[in-house]
């Protein structure tokens, strides 16, 4: 993990124990040269997680403007110690009063969410499970830990806070601990507001209380813990701001929010006419009806036409600047139809336009659907702001010139938070169990059908072991019979074998797909066979794969069915009319995907970690005998990465989770040609000079993508112009003008396959990649191993100078062993792998982070592998629906804690102590390290590096 952290004096983190009655884990103050300390820490362990980081900015000291609150902000203490106490009052929190508004409220995100305001901070864990977070390096009384709650609050509304805190090192009575609110006007000035305080002493959990409301709303509204003298650490368990309505009852915390349930467009159903509406290029008219009463209102008795369109973009739109709440979501529903112009149907969209103070433009895609003239269609979208936008206006836009837009309704309201996914419960999975009936043809051709008038027989001659992918997940088998199913008489290319199999699958189950296939003569070319399901009416691709002779190929794949179907008929279809098709072992089956994991990590331990042996000298053996020993990794040395863009950089808190969570980054659209210059010699590189300047500010390396995309929609409408001596001027401008721009500056180029020749690319301290999807999964064979290494074998044959392969790892349902099998076939060309647009979706959150852990497990795993790049995290922001790790708000889901805790599994830390030898031994993954030795006269800090190795790394730190 690479970011900007602090040195942490881990010796702060001896953590004796704690009693169950005394309801706190004790931290113990260093006294250099203490007996009982040192006893005390050969007796217990240190258990830490996250890392610190150091606040950015600097507050000025605040004295009198700190305003005092009413008597019930007086300080206050928790009526008991216990710990089940404690955990009580914190469980039923929200429930007595209202949602909690913080995030991360029992630290057991680690640190996300929350910043030390000029000091440092990281998160113990408890042997209970519950984790506090512990505030170290103060220099100032007003030093703590804050977190930005802006888009949580609102005016007008009451605001409970209850939090339990405590403090750590030499203190002689008690301390005072306050909760304050800092408030940021516009203007630049600032005040400060003191919720609540509290005394406390060594070795208690107190609860300082509070409440507060604003009159107005300020420009950020920030909420922090103080109070403890210089010096002192200060311990935070558990933090509380709730909003309960009037009576008492828990109401929906969006409630306490200025967006609320109220649709902040102005007359959506044009009651009041056409007022607040205007045209966005064209003439809007308001109706009752139209087409001599044929289309009316569904709702509401007036619609609006946009109408006298000339181009696509034109419609009808309302400007909303001042009514959105930058960080929040936001619903957007509307009621649409089209007339005229003999269209009958088409796209629609309804789009958003943002305008920042420096006038940046952004046009952000809310919905896009089908419109038809037949009746009104509802569409649906959301949408975020990251900045604070000077003018905002929300339009209807799409179909072709001509056509009129008709709107019934427009409704904006804050998005309601959905409720998390609960586990899926799945009984009796039946792991390994094929639920294909007669697969091995005992019974001749029964249990299957044609699909279609071609004809089924059962003969022999196929292979008798199982293809390899399926032999990795079932392990020892008894041999197939060798029958396999010809299909002659095919008329078409769906006509093939075909079971149905409804009653046999389970939800949320990940099922593997393994069969021979083989194709018969007369074929004119490579024939594509594919093992499809009917999944109602969607087609739904189990495994595909291309076959040119007259051998039998393995087929794989894998699918998942997350929405109960009322028929699900499998069939096996592909080559071209009047070519026969054989088919053998068919093999569906739900696999244990868990199962493998402990293979994984074994190979993970070997390829990525390195045994340490830390030599000590320059004191005498005595004093080095038995001194403590913390070490502590802070930054991994293998790439974990993710996409960003620049509207993302805006929000506080994406660029939080991204700096403490990544240590690379790639740009998903600003270095794209159509970005940088979408009018012939009109530059933009703004946006991506920006970006790398935070990248640069955090130590993120970056990847360069992409100098070239193939796609035709993605090429400007003046490149497509060109004539061929043009385009390769402006090729060779747009090469020139990129790399020479950014030389140095990105460690990686994705180039268009195409243009990978060695006189175009001119910046050699970059790695040149190819760059392809579906590599991995089993389910394109245009872009199986096989043909990805011809392509790149072909392309070093050009001379182009190809230095690394990039699967993109946009992938369903993924399996280990075709995962696996897919690195190992590429891994022999050499090169170095990297996941590069690396994501995955489901519905269900538990089921995502199945997914995400799978495919960061096999690639960590695998020694071909040099590095992972997610396709973004946060919702709204990434290119699949059902694929994000942080919700819009800034919520860590199910997949996002999952990722954290393998970053977590996948860093070191040990302590101990200076043995007989004046060494210190552990194993430690590949990365940099603070190591802190306390001796009985003094305390050093050294740093490390673990670099690849198989032999033990030796360091030698002089004290």
């Amino acid at each position: 993990m690479v970011v900007d952290i602090g040195l942490v004096f881990w010796v702060h983190l001896l953590w004796i124990g704690f009693s169950e009655d005394k309801g706190m884990a004790l931290l113990l103050d260093w006294v250099v040269g203490s007996a009982q300390l040192h006893q005390a820490y050969k007796m217990r362990r240190v258990c830490t997680c996250c890392f610190t980081g150091l606040a950015k900015t600097h507050p000025k000291h605040r004295g009198h403007q700190v305003s005092e609150e009413a008597a019930d902000n007086q300080k206050s203490k928790s009526d008991s110690n216990n710990s089940g106490y404690l955990n009580q009052v914190m469980a039923n929190s929200s429930d007595s009063q209202g949602t909690n508004i913080i995030q991360n409220h029992n630290f057991s995100g680690g640190m996300h969410s929350w910043h030390p305001n000029c000091c440092e901070s990281w998160v113990v864990s408890a042997e209970s499970g519950d984790c506090y977070a512990v505030v170290t390096n103060r220099k100032e009384c007003w030093q703590g830990l804050e977190q930005d709650i802006t888009s949580r609050v609102s005016p007008g509304s009451t605001y409970f806070v209850s939090a339990f805190v405590g403090v750590s090192g030499s203190l002689q009575g008690s301390a005072d601990v306050l909760a304050t609110l800092r408030l940021e006007d516009q203007d630049g000035a600032t005040t400060y507001k003191r919720i609540g305080i509290t005394s406390v002493s060594k070795e208690r959990w107190e609860k300082v209380e509070g409440s507060f409301s604003l009159s107005s709303m300020p420009n950020r509204v920030v909420f922090y813990l103080e109070g403890p003298s210089p010096g002192m650490d200060l311990l935070i368990k558990s933090v509380v701001i709730t909003c309960p309505s009037a009576n008492g009852k828990e109401r929906v915390d969006r409630e306490c929010i200025a967006a609320g349930d109220e649709n902040i467009i102005l007359n959506p159903v044009f009651d009041d006419g056409l007022n607040n509406w205007a045209g966005r290029g064209c003439k809007i008219v308001l109706h009752d009806s139209m087409a001599d009463g044929k289309i009316v209102p569904q709702s509401g008795k007036h619609f609006a036409s946009a109408t006298e369109r000339t181009q696509n973009w034109n419609g009808i739109q309302q400007e909303v600047t001042g009514r959105l709440q930058r960080k929040l979501a936001y619903e957007v529903t509307a009621l649409v139809r089209i007339f005229g112009n003999n269209v009958s149907s088409t796209d629609m969209r309804i789009t958003l336009w943002t305008q920042m103070p420096d006038l940046r433009e952004q046009y952000i895609g809310i919905a896009n659907g089908q419109a038809t003239d037949k009746d009104w269609t509802q569409m649906q979208g959301k949408f975020l702001l990251n900045g604070a936008p000077s003018k905002v206006i929300i339009y209807i836009e799409g179909p072709p010139a001509g056509t009129d837009i008709l709107v019934n309704s427009l409704t904006v309201k804050h998005a309601a938070k959905a409720s998390p996914s609960p586990p899926p419960i799945i009984e009796n999975p039946a792991f390994g169990v094929n639920i294909i009936e007669n697969s091995d043809l005992n019974n001749g051709t029964n249990g299957w059908f044609p699909l279609g008038n071609c004809i089924l027989s059962a003969q022999t001659g196929s292979p008798h072991i199982l293809p390899p992918s399926a032999r990795d997940s079932l392990g020892p088998h008894e041999p197939l019979s060798g029958r396999y199913i010809l299909v002659t008489n095919r008329t078409q290319t769906w006509m093939g074998p075909a079971q149905i199999i409804t009653d046999k699958l389970k939800l949320f189950l990940t099922y593997q797909v393994s069969a021979w296939v083989r194709i018969g003569s007369g074929a004119s070319g490579p024939q594509n066979i594919n093992v499809a399901l009917g999944v109602d009416n969607q087609w739904v691709n189990g495994g595909q794969v291309e076959a040119n002779d007259d051998r039998w190929h393995e087929l794989s794949g894998s699918f998942r069915i997350e929405k109960q179907p009322s028929k699900v008929m499998v069939y096996i279809q592909g080559p071209a009319s009047g070519v026969d098709l054989m088919v053998a072992g068919v093999q569906i089956f739900p696999v244990d995907r868990r199962a493998r994991f402990k293979h994984l990590k074994h190979l993970t331990d070997k390829l990525r970690k390195r045994d340490v042996v830390l030599k000590f000298s320059g004191v005498d053996s005595s004093s080095l005998l038995g001194a403590t020993v913390i070490v502590r990794q802070t930054q991994n040395s293998f790439p974990f990465g993710s996409c960003i863009s620049r509207t993302n950089i805006d929000n506080e808190d994406f660029v939080d989770f991204f700096v403490k969570n990544f240590n690379w980054a790639v740009f998903g659209n600003e270095l794209k040609w159509y970005w940088t210059e979408p009018q012939q010699g009109n530059f933009n590189y703004r946006d991506a000079d920006e970006m790398l300047d935070l990248c640069k500010s955090h130590g993120i390396e970056t990847r360069g993508h992409c100098i070239f995309w193939e796609v035709e929609s993605m090429v400007q409408s003046w490149v497509r112009s060109l004539n061929n001596n043009d385009l390769m001027s402006a090729v060779q401008n747009r090469l020139n003008g990129l790399l020479s721009r950014y030389k140095g500056k990105f460690n990686h180029y994705d180039v268009n396959n195409e243009m990978l020749h060695g006189s175009f690319f001119q910046d050699p301290s970059a790695t040149l990649f190819v760059n392809d999807y579906h590599v991995e999964d089993g389910c394109d064979p245009k872009s199986c191993p096989e043909s990805y290494i011809e392509q790149i074998l072909d392309l070093q044959e050009q001379g182009a100078p190809v230095g690394g392969i990039g699967i993109q790892g946009h992938i369903d349902s993924p399996i280990g062993p075709i995962v696996s099998s897919a690195l190992d076939k590429l891994g022999i060309l050499g090169f170095p792998i990297w996941f590069t647009e690396l994501d995955v979706s489901s519905v269900n959150d538990y089921i995502r982070a199945d997914d995400l852990e799978v495919m960061l497990r096999e690639a960590f795993a695998h020694s071909a592998v040099d590095g992972i790049m997610l396709w973004g995290f946060w919702e709204l922001f990434m290119s699949r629906a059902n694929s994000h790790l942080v919700n819009a708000e800034g919520d860590v889901n199910e997949a996002g804690k999952r990722y954290l805790a393998l970053r977590k599994e996948w860093s070191s830390h040990a302590h101990g102590h200076v043995d007989e030898q004046g060494e210190f031994t552990f194993s430690g993954f590949h990365g940099t390290y603070d190591v802190v030795i306390v001796t009985t006269s003094k305390r050093t800090t050294k740093s490390f590096v673990i670099d690849k190795g198989d032999s033990p790394l030796v360091v030698s730190i002089s004290l």
